[in-house]
């Protein structure tokens, strides 16, 4: 029976790629420009409708 012991390795090695900020910066524009065309289809849709 061959049991292998666990390797160690840093987390970049783990990672396999850069550690960039800039996701952070694409998910809340991306999010941000949702919601203002969420509220923009919502007001367009739905102002002229009586009460």
């Amino acid at each position: 029976m061959n049991i292998e012991q666990p390797t160690d390795i840093s987390e970049q090695d783990a990672r396999q790629g850069k550690k960039l900020g800039v996701m952070r910066y694409v998910l809340s524009i991306s999010l941000t420009l949702a919601v203002i065309a969420g509220i923009f289809i919502y007001v367009s849709f739905f102002q002229g409708t009586p009460n």
